[in-house]
């Protein structure tokens, strides 16, 4: 958590954008450890259901968590809690803002 963002209670990085979740700079043998039914079918990043990454579990803007933490792809996390990628994210699902949050 950073500046009072809660990614457990969030989750919009991961609902956001189907083109978001590429993979860039990971080495084969990491992209290996993630599970095929989460990898888009040209294997060009991770398979999203809309905009929602498939690997996203629970209600977005309530309580979430990603079911492949520990071997998520670098631009998952690249997303820093609070930083310019989490509020668009955010702000695209009307979600609050920091200003929002802390009533500025």
């Amino acid at each position: 958590m950073s500046d009072g963002f809660d990614c457990n209670a969030c989750g919009a990085c991961c609902s956001y954008s189907s083109a978001w979740p590429r993979f860039s700079t990971e080495p084969d043998s990491r992209l290996d450890q993630i599970p095929a039914e989460h990898v888009s079918r040209d294997e060009s990043g991770m398979r999203c259901d809309g905009a929602r990454c498939s690997a996203l579990v629970g209600k977005v803007g309530k309580s979430t968590s990603c079911s492949i933490y520990e071997i998520r792809p670098d631009v998952c996390r690249a997303c820093v809690p609070g930083g310019g990628d989490c509020l668009i994210a955010r702000r695209a699902l009307g979600l609050p803002d920091r200003q929002t949050a802390l009533g500025i």
